[in-house]
Order: C-alpha cells, then sequence, then structure tokens
C-alpha cells in the first residue's frame, strides 16, 4: 500500500494532534501482580491515612507512624525470608520469570501469613507486590517501568527520581530507601547482561531485557551518590501514521521523506538528546523496500526494522582486561563486506563517520544514520569534526567535498519548551561554493504560529516552495510525488 494511500485510510480514526505528543518509544516491562485497584493507589498505609469501614480518614501521627514503621519492618523480614526460602531458585535457569515469580508469590503469602499481622486485602496485595518488585525487579523502578506514559526514569540519588512523562520532567512520588537499595538495583540490572560496575569501573552502559537503555555511574564518580539513567523502548515502534497525529510531520513532509528513501538519498537526521532521533530513524527505516538487504550497525540495540532481510550488528565494549572491544568503526567496515543495499548506523559519534561517508561515495546509496547537533548547518559541523576524529590527516576542503557528495538530506528534530518533539527543518545539501557546503530547506517549523493559552506552540512544519535539486533524481527513477508537497506556489512548474 502507498504511502498516501496509508495516510487517507489513517485520517479517519487518527487521534487529534492537539491530544499528543512524540515521546522516546514506551514499553510496558513484564508484570506478575495485577494492576492497583482503585483502593491500593490511595495507599492508605504508606500515605499516612488508616482505614475505617473500608475508607480512609486521619488519624493521629503517632498511629500512623508506628504503623508504617511496622510495615516496613515487615517488608524487611519478608524480603530476607523470601531470599533464605527461594535459595537456589533464584539462578535456576531452567525458571523463566514469570515461573519464578509466581513460585516467589507463593512464599511471600507464607511469610506474611506467619508474621500473623492484620492486613487488609489491598495491604497484602501491596507489601507483595513491593517485596517482589524488591527482591526479583528493580525496586521503586519497577512501577515506573510498568507505567506506559513515562518514557525516561532519572535516578539523581537514593532519594530523588525524575521521570518523563508525556514530555514533561517531574519529580517521582517514589525512592529508594537507601544509597545501597539502590546499588543492588544497579549491580541487578548490569549483572543480568554480564557487565560489571565498582570503583575501578565507576560507569556503565548495559540493556534491559526489554530493550530499555541503561547508563549507571557511581562514587566515587557520581558525588552526591550513584546515578541511573533509564531511557524505555517500545516493543511497538510509532508509525508515520502516529507521528503526523502527533503533529510532528505532515502529510506532505511525509509524502515527501517517502520517495527521498525510495530513491536512496543519503539521509541524515540530526537533533539532542532525547528528541526522537532514533524514533524518526525507525520511521524512516519503514519506507524501506521489502526486497533491499538491510545492515543495522549501532552501539546498542534499538532500532526495529520490519523488514525481513535484516542483519543487526552491535558493538561491543571490552572486557575486564581492557581486551576485546568492537567498534562501531569496526562493524561499518565490515557491512561493507556484506553485499549491504542499504546501511543504517545507529548514530555516529567518532572515526567511524568518515567510513560511512566514504561508503557513501562508493555505490552505497540509501545509507541512513543519526548525529547530535542543534541545526542542519551544525550537523554538517559535527560530521567535519568527527571525520578529524578517524585520525586521518585529512584537509578540511576535502572533507567537506566528502560530506557535501555523500549526504542529500538532514532532517533536524527538536524538542520544543513545550516538551513536544517536532521536525523544524528539512534541508537539502546541495554541493559546495568555494569553501562552503551549500544547504535549502525545504521545510521548515513555523514558530510564528505562536502559542496557545496553555503554552504549547500551534505552528507545523511548513514547505519553503523551493524545489529540491534531487527532484531531478526523482524523475529519473520514476518516482513523483505531489507538486503540493512544496507549496502551493509550486503547482504547474513540473
Amino acid at each position: 500500500m502507498k504511502l498516501s494511500e496509508r495516510l487517507n485510510q489513517a485520517n479517519g480514526s487518527a487521534p487529534s494532534a492537539a491530544s499528543a505528543h512524540v515521546a522516546p518509544a514506551t514499553v510496558t516491562a513484564k508484570r506478575s501482580v495485577p494492576e492497583p485497584t482503585t483502593s491500593e493507589a490511595s495507599e492508605p498505609a504508606y500515605q499516612g491515612a488508616v482505614v475505617v469501614g473500608g475508607r480512609t480518614s486521619n488519624a493521629p501521627e503517632a498511629p500512623v507512624a508506628a504503623r508504617v514503621d511496622v510495615f516496613a519492618g515487615i517488608k524487611q523480614r519478608a524480603a530476607e525470608a523470601l531470599y533464605e526460602r527461594m535459595g537456589a531458585r533464584f539462578s535456576d535457569s531452567t525458571l523463566k520469570e514469570d515461573d519464578l515469580r509466581a513460585v516467589a508469590r507463593e512464599e511471600l503469602s507464607q511469610v506474611i501469613d506467619a508474621e500473623q499481622v492484620p492486613l487488609t486485602p489491598d495491604e497484602r496485595r501491596r507489601l507483595i507486590q513491593d517485596v517482589a518488585d524488591d527482591v526479583l525487579g528493580f525496586g521503586p523502578l519497577q512501577r515506573l517501568l510498568d507505567d506506559e506514559d513515562i518514557t525516561e526514569i532519572m535516578v539523581n540519588r537514593a532519594d530523588q527520581i525524575y521521570i518523563e512523562r508525556r514530555g514533561q520532567l517531574v519529580l517521582a512520588d517514589t525512592s529508594f530507601k537507601s544509597e545501597e537499595h539502590l546499588r543492588r538495583v544497579i549491580e541487578r540490572i548490569v549483572s543480568k547482561v554480564g557487565r560489571r560496575i565498582d570503583e575501578s569501573s565507576p560507569f556503565v552502559d548495559a540493556r534491559l531485557e526489554d530493550g530499555s537503555r541503561v547508563n549507571a555511574v557511581i562514587p566515587p564518580l557520581a558525588v552526591n551518590g550513584s546515578s541511573l539513567t533509564i531511557r524505555k523502548f517500545s516493543k511497538t515502534p510509532l508509525t508515520v501514521e502516529k507521528l503526523i497525529s502527533f503533529g510532528t510531520l505532515t502529510p506532505e513532509m511525509a509524502e515527501l521523506l517517502d520517495a527521498c528513501v525510495k530513491a536512496k538519498l543519503n539521509i541524515i537526521v540530526s537533533g539532542g538528546t532525547g528528541t526522537g532521533k532514533t524514533t524518526l530513524l525507525n520511521v524512516l527505516s519503514s519506507f524501506l523496500p521489502h526486497g533491499d538487504r538491510i545492515v543495522t550497525i549501532e552501539d546498542a540495540v534499538e532500532l526495529q526494522i520490519q523488514q525481513q532481510h535484516v542483519v543487526r550488528l552491535e558493538s561491543r565494549p571490552p572486557n575486564t582486561e581492557g581486551k576485546g572491544a568492537v567498534t562501531i568503526r569496526d562493524l561499518v567496515r565490515n557491512s561493507l563486506r556484506m553485499r549491504p543495499d542499504r546501511i543504517v548506523i545507529g548514530e555516529v559519534r567518532g572515526g567511524e563517520s568518515l567510513d560511512m561517508l566514504q561508503a557513501m561515495n562508493t555505490g552505497h546509496d540509501g545509507s541512513l544514520s543519526t548525529v547530535h547537533s542543534n541545526s542542519p548547518r551544525d550537523a554538517i559541523a559535527r560530521l567535519e569534526t568527527l571525520v578529524l576524529m578517524a585520525g586521518m590527516d585529512l584537509p578540511l576542503r576535502a572533507i567537506r567535498e566528502q560530506i557535501a557528495s555523500a549526504v542529500h538530506l538532514v532532517i533536524q528534530i527538536s524538542r520544543l519548551r513545550d516538551g513536544t518533539r517536532r521536525i523544524t527543518h528539512v534541508t537539502e545539501v546541495q554541493g559546495m561554493e568555494g569553501d562552503v557546503v551549500t544547504l535549502q530547506d525545504a521545510f521548515v517549523f513555523d514558530y510564528s504560529a505562536g502559542v496557545d493559552s496553555s503554552g504549547r506552540f500551534l505552528g507545523k512544519p511548513i514547505p519553503t516552495g523551493i524545489r529540491p535539486r534531487f527532484m531531478e533524481r526523482f524523475e529519473d527513477m520514476g518516482i513523483t510525488v505531489s507538486p503540493a508537497v512544496f507549496g502551493a506556489a509550486l503547482i504547474g512548474q513540473r
């Protein structure tokens, strides 16, 4: 089905663009305990209220404090008893995660019965949930991982956790009990992927089983206590229809980008941290023809290529002896021997940019990648810097000529101050004039539309009315786009 047909089909059911925004892909982590009910959400035993006749009411501070102390004691004893009762079953590789949690819940139920403390059904369920999350999961982070509206979790220290929810950063209403508690969770995360974190190796990148990216830093580098950042991963990638409904791009822009990918233009997605570069790269990859052989290269696997003929490569850090590393640059060089039709590099951040440009210039058109920068012009300058990191003593003009001939299009995506993600530029790389790489915008974001009463931007990406030079390539390949894509002024020119 053509993109235009998909978009027309989606128009009847797509949600309002004003009701959503693009955020980094989210994921629902596995749960073994049912979602809390409305009565659980109020958390009477944990929030300083007591249950009276099925309802919550205020109580004197001393009894409330005593009640909280009782629960804290039960949780600690239950966790210790669970460790003792489960024993070797924690490391039993034949037990699946769900089975392990089921066994743990059964053991926990017996431990709580042995405590002989009167608990309401809601309190009992919450207690089992908390202990199971602490012992088997990620403690207070588990509920944040389970929340589909949360896209990023940032632990600054044990008692301070921030989250990104619907594009806005807010302080979470949960925390770790102590620095030791946070360290146990960090060690549990990194040990599952065969990594280690200690004073000799005080920071680490890892990945959860669901694909979520993790970065951890511990003292002495983290001065205020251990720090943990989790960018959640979605098993269901966002589609171009979703991005249009969110307002990230327009149907006209989507039609142009679809044609650019099919015409095998080399495309760089530019943006800052957390702007949605990988999400957009996934959408661009959905335009790739299903018959093409695609090789993806990433530092940590995030791309969700839907085509069948895909080879996924991932870099490898050095071992504890500092040996065995396989870099992105190594993989880019190796990919050229794998007969790729398309090379998709998750992000260029070093000398591999030179190898990527050389691949683009030697018959591997249609490559896609991302780079950290704040504008299309900055993206070109950033690529120049990265090429110099390859260690080749190349003159600046030669580097710029490589970039100008290799890269056809730069797409700039930004996170606006209202928390939404928007494509702010679609820019053609036209070539060289003197010593300068020349750029021409095809689409720019309309900031002049202002903001609404809530501070949300009303603008959208609009065409500049200038016909890109690569349209001649479209015509040679029999690829057509509507003249309206470039604005009404161009209707009838082609």
